[in-house]
C-alpha cells in the first residue's frame, strides 16, 4: 500500500465514522447513608435534584465506571471507589441524540464521609439524604425512575437492570 492509499484509507475511515449516529453518555454514583437514605444533590443549571455523576468524556478515553468515580470527585469532593453496575437507561428526547445512563453503586457514606462533603460550587446548590420511597418529591419524573430502580437493584440482589426511557427493557 502506498503514502497516497494509506492516506486515502484513513481519511475514508474518518469520513465513515463521522457519518455514524451519535449517542451521549453519563455516568452517576447512588450513595447512601447507614440508614438507606440516598444521597441527592442540587445543581444550579435546571430544575429538579440529582444523583451525583455527569457526561462520560469518551472522546478522551474515559470509560463509564472512570466518569462515575471523576465526577463524584469534582462534585462532592469524595474519592472513593465505584461499586457495581446496577442500571443501564437509554432515554430519547426530541432535538438531542439518545443518551445512555449508567448508574452505579457508590457505597454507603459513613459519617465522616458525610461531614467531608465539599459542594462543586460552579454546578451544584446543595446536597441531602432522602428517603426512597420520597425521592419522586425531589426528582423530575425522567430521573425517579431510574434511580428508584437502582434502589430496588441495590435492596432485592438483583442484577443489574436495562432501561429504556426509564422503563425495563423487556416489559
Amino acid at each position: 500500500m502506498t503514502t497516497t492509499d494509506s492516506a486515502a484509507a484513513a481519511a475514508s475511515y474518518a469520513a465513515y465514522l463521522a457519518s455514524l449516529p451519535r449517542v451521549l453518555a453519563g455516568a452517576a454514583a447512588l450513595f447512601r447513608d447507614d440508614a438507606g437514605r440516598v444521597l441527592l444533590v442540587e445543581p444550579n443549571y435546571r430544575e429538579g435534584w440529582a444523583l451525583p455523576g455527569g457526561t462520560i468524556e469518551s472522546d478522551e478515553g474515559e470509560t463509564p465506571r472512570t466518569a462515575a468515580r471523576r465526577e463524584t470527585a469534582e462534585e462532592i469532593g469524595l474519592d472513593v471507589p465505584i461499586g457495581r453496575l446496577l442500571v443501564v437507561d437509554w432515554s430519547r428526547d426530541p432535538g438531542r441524540p439518545p443518551f445512555v445512563s449508567y448508574v452505579y453503586d457508590g457505597g454507603v457514606l459513613d459519617e465522616a464521609q458525610l461531614a467531608a462533603i465539599e459542594l462543586q460550587e460552579a454546578e451544584l446548590i446543595s446536597w441531602k439524604l432522602v428517603e426512597p420511597a420520597e425521592l419522586g418529591a425531589y426528582l423530575p419524573a425522567w430521573l425517579r425512575s431510574r434511580i428508584e430502580e437502582a434502589c430496588r437493584v441495590l435492596e432485592t440482589g438483583a442484577g443489574t437492570t436495562e432501561l429504556e426511557d426509564g422503563r425495563p427493557a423487556l416489559a
